[in-house]
């Protein structure tokens, strides 16, 4: 069961790039942003008030939590200012490039993780994961010659250094859960993390209103917006659910769902007709072998 939770993560994932996509097409991402962050806290507002008011509405099952002290709130509004910084960052980035390639970028997540485990926790590396590593370098380098194919220069481009940053920040995050999940629920913190990011948006879109003006937050209404939110919910929910199960293996889930970069290529190569495909295959193809490398070296 477990494993089929990860393929439907996975699936979930890659349709949640893809609306992104197309939600962000003559609308403004702060106004997204908030938008996404608003109806994340609505779909877990049940969970959240049950759990914190005791009406055991979810109780005996994964969607309830237990009430935690200032201090593990302050730990989740950390994590919702790094993950807001990188949804800030990969929404720019993926509104002005191909889906076709910022989906390998974001697929390397798993290397950076790695690598700052290397560096902040001392972690030492196997043969297996550092050919993971350089397989995962390479597709960047590939991936880089194939964008000049479509004038995207990868040393100078700025939408390349927002997904940059973006993978960056989601490696940091993915640190800083090895540190937090260690004695938070998964639940309460993605509950309460969705309503920060929420509140942490709208501060920042009012700001930009009273500096700005109403016409930097142009946006028109597209049902891809709130997919956005249902999406990745979904693909977190089937994530904690398949983590759940007493057998599961986190290698395997893991690696599965960076699988997500198979869907978000083949939308970005059949539904938006992006170029240059057989280049990117090769890379995304490095890319995916990179993840069996670190899953296999990561298994001892």
């Amino acid at each position: 069961m477990w494993l089929s939770l990860a393929f439907l993560s996975a699936l979930l994932l890659g349709f949640y790039d893809v609306a992104k996509k197309q939600a962000l097409k003559d609308n403004a991402v702060p106004v997204i942003l908030l938008l996404n962050t608003l109806f994340s806290t609505l779909l877990f507002s049940p969970i959240l008030l049950s759990s914190e008011f005791g009406w055991g509405w979810f109780d005996g099952t994964i969607l309830s939590f237990t009430p935690q002290p200032l201090e593990a709130h302050l730990k989740i509004m950390l994590k919702s200012a790094i993950v807001l910084s990188s949804w800030v960052f990969g929404y720019i980035g993926i509104k002005h490039l191909p889906l076709t390639i910022v989906g390998p970028i974001n697929a390397t997540r798993p290397v950076l993780v790695l690598l700052g485990a290397l560096i902040i926790f001392g972690e030492r590396l196997n043969a297996l994961q550092w050919a993971g590593v350089t397989l995962a370098l390479m597709s960047i380098f590939l991936l880089s010659r194939a964008g000049r194919k479509e004038g995207i220069n990868f040393a100078s481009n700025r939408w390349i250094l927002c997904v940059a940053l973006a993978a960056i920040l989601g490696a940091t995050s993915g640190l800083y859960d090895r540190y937090i999940m260690r004695e938070l629920e998964p639940i309460f913190v993605q509950s309460w993390y969705n309503l920060y990011q929420a509140a942490m948006m709208g501060i920042t879109v009012a700001i930009i209103a009273l500096a700005n003006g109403k016409k930097a937050l142009r946006w028109h209404w597209s049902w891809f917006i709130p997919a956005i939110s249902i999406l990745l919910s979904a693909a977190d929910m089937a994530y904690f659910i398949a983590l759940s199960e007493s057998d599961a293996m986190i290698s395997v889930v893991s690696m599965i769902r960076r699988g997500s970069v198979v869907v978000s290529f083949a939308c970005g190569a059949m539904l938006l007709h992006e170029k240059n495909l057989r280049a990117k295959a090769l890379d995304l193809v490095f890319i995916l072998v990179g993840m069996v490398l670190l899953w296999l070296g990561s298994r001892g």
